[in-house]
């Protein structure tokens, strides 16, 4: 079924969105009333984003700051040697963001979520302000109410460490953008969307 959107030439280029304009014929002038109904396609870019699903792993401590999961990120090619939320990655194609957050959990955590314990914490728009299309992107953060099995590292090739830590004493450095919800976790501020790097 064809879902409307294209790559110009079918490669790599920016995909493109076919707009249908009920009642407009192929010259560009409105139909007639009185004739029958036709669609014309346009072409329209489209901006995208990457979407990418975060989980955030609390464990609360009475009088205390709750503590989040972490690992320390290395071999990646991307903020390595830094710490960072301790399952997360990108929304596979025919995924739901929910599944992506489930699966990254056992992936990279081997612990058990059901999607329907997966609280939302906060959407993030965020841009490099680059230009580059790989540098937009919608990240989607996850708490899980809870889940099965404890939480080890199963990548050992892209995660030097993995601990919990408190809230108000997070170790240094943290990925920046998620310091930004971990920080707004702490204070008990996070807004339903987070926009960053606009």
């Amino acid at each position: 079924m064809f879902n409307g959107l294209r790559s110009p030439g079918g490669g790599t280029g920016p995909a493109v969105h076919l707009c249908r304009r009920p009642g407009v014929r192929g010259d560009g002038r409105l139909r007639s009333t009185s004739a029958p109904r036709t669609s014309v396609w346009r072409v329209v870019e489209r901006f995208q984003v990457i979407p990418a699903a975060y989980l955030v792993l609390l464990r609360e401590r009475p009088g205390m700051a709750d503590e989040v999961l972490l690992t320390l990120r290395r071999g990646t090619g991307y903020m390595d040697e830094h710490w960072a939320c301790g399952a997360a990655g990108h929304v596979e194609a025919g995924e739901s963001v929910l599944a992506a957050a489930a699966r990254e959990a056992h992936e990279e955590l081997g612990i058990s979520v059901q999607e329907h314990d997966l609280v939302p914490v906060t959407v993030m728009h965020r841009s490099a302000g680059n230009g580059d299309p790989v540098d937009e992107r919608v990240d989607f953060f996850f708490r899980p109410s809870r889940w099965a099995g404890e939480p080890r590292r199963r990548e050992p090739h892209k995660s030097a460490a993995l601990g919990w830590f408190a809230l108000d004493a997070l170790p240094d450095p943290v990925v920046p953008h998620e310091r930004v919800v971990l920080d707004a976790l702490r204070h008990g501020t996070v807004p339903a969307v987070t926009v960053l790097g606009f």
